[in-house]
C-alpha cells in the first residue's frame, strides 16, 4: 500500500502558520479570497431582510414577506458556506483524518433543505391569501424591492469570479443573482398593483417566487446529495481517469477505482493497479499523482500496486464488491 500525500500537502500544512499561501493550487484559495465578500454580503443582506419583512407586514404584501424569506434563506446559506469554507481549511487531526473538509458538503445540503422549508411556509400563506384577498401597498413594494435589486445585485457581483470552482461559491452567486431578479419582479408587480388594484397579484407573485426558489434549489440539493453519497464529482470524468491509469507503464489491469469529493472543491481517489513482474516504482506513483491532480482535478490519490498472482486474488477486484 503506497500512500501518496503529494508534496503540496506537506508544504500546505507548513505554510498555514506564516501565510505563505498554497503553492499555487487555486482550489485551496477560493474560500480565503471570498472572506470579505461573505462578510459584506451577510451584513448587507441581514439588514435588508429585517427591513423587508417589517415593511412587508406593514404594507400587507405577501410578495415582500416571501422575498424576505427567500433572502433569509440566502443569508443563512452565505453564513453556512462561509463557516464551512473556513472549516474546510482546518488541518487534519488523528480523529478527523480529512480535517473538516466534508462540512462544505453538509453546508450545501442543509442550505437546500432550509430554503425548501421556508418556501413551503410562504406558499401556504399565499394560498390562504388568495382565498381571502386583501389589498397590498404598491408604493412600499416598489421602494423596498428596488433597494433589494441593488443589495442583491452588488453582492452577486462580489461572488461572480469564483463560481466556476466551488459549488458553495456558485450557490452564493446563484442565490444573490436570483434574488436581484425576484426583487425586480416584486417592484414591477407593485407598479401593476398601483395601476390596477388587483388584490390577487400579490399572493400570485409570492407563489411564483416560491416556484423559482424550488427550481433553483433542486439542482443544488441533488448535487450536494450526490457528494454526500460519495458519487463521482461532476468535475471528474471517471472513464478518462480509468483509461489513463490503464495506460500507465506495466499496468495490465485496474480495479477497485473509487473517486469521491472530500469537500465541495477537493476530490480523492483510490485504485488498485496490477503490474505483473515489476518492482515498486515510486517515481511512477509520483508522476501518476501529479497527473491526476493537474489533468483530472483529483487532489488526493492513493494507489495500491499488485502483482496479480493467481494464488492471491484481490478480493476487491469484482466491480460489485466495495
Amino acid at each position: 500500500m503506497t500512500h501518496d500525500h503529494a508534496s503540496h500537502h506537506h508544504h500546505d500544512h507548513g505554510a498555514h502558520g506564516h501565510g505563505a499561501g498554497h503553492g499555487g493550487h487555486a482550489h485551496s484559495h477560493a474560500p480565503a479570497t471570498f472572506g470579505r465578500a461573505f462578510a459584506v454580503g451577510i451584513a448587507l443582506n441581514t439588514a435588508y431582510v429585517i427591513a423587508e419583512a417589517l415593511y412587508g407586514v406593514l404594507a400587507n404584501s405577501l410578495a415582500l414577506v416571501a422575498d424576505a424569506g427567500h433572502n433569509f434563506g440566502d443569508v443563512l446559506s452565505l453564513a453556512v458556506a462561509w463557516f464551512a469554507s473556513s472549516l474546510a481549511r482546518r488541518a487534519p487531526t488523528e480523529r478527523y483524518t480529512y480535517g473538516l473538509r466534508g462540512s462544505s458538503i453538509l453546508a450545501a445540503l442543509s442550505n437546500a433543505v432550509v430554503l425548501l422549508v421556508v418556501t413551503g411556509g410562504i406558499a401556504w400563506a399565499a394560498i390562504l391569501k388568495l382565498a381571502h384577498p386583501s389589498p397590498a401597498g404598491g408604493l412600499t413594494m416598489i421602494a423596498v424591492a428596488s433597494a433589494g435589486v441593488l443589495v442583491n445585485g452588488a453582492t452577486a457581483l462580489m461572488f461572480a469570479s469564483g463560481r466556476k470552482g466551488d459549488i458553495n461559491i456558485r450557490a452564493a452567486f446563484a442565490h444573490m443573482a436570483s434574488d436581484a431578479m425576484v426583487a425586480l419582479g416584486v417592484a414591477v408587480s407593485g407598479v401593476v398593483i398601483l395601476l390596477t388594484q388587483w388584490t390577487w397579484l400579490d399572493p400570485a407573485v409570492s407563489l411564483a417566487i416560491g416556484a423559482l426558489i424550488v427550481w433553483g434549489t433542486w439542482s443544488l440539493m441533488r448535487e450536494s446529495l450526490d457528494l454526500a453519497l460519495h458519487a463521482v464529482p461532476a468535475s471528474v470524468n471517471r472513464a478518462e481517469v480509468l483509461s489513463y491509469l490503464r495506460g500507465l507503464p506495466g499496468v495490465s489491469e485496474v480495479h477497485d477505482l473509487h473517486i469521491w469529493g472530500m469537500s465541495t472543491t477537493e476530490n480523492a481517489l483510490t485504485a488498485h493497479l496490477v503490474r505483473p513482474g515489476r518492482e515498486l516504482d515510486d517515481s511512477l506513483l509520483r508522476r501518476a499523482c501529479v497527473d491526476l491532480r493537474e489533468r483530472f482535478s483529483v487532489h488526493h490519490a492513493t494507489l495500491q500496486i499488485e502483482e496479480g498472482l493467481a494464488e492471491h486474488p484481490c478480493e476487491l477486484a469484482p466491480m460489485e464488491v466495495v
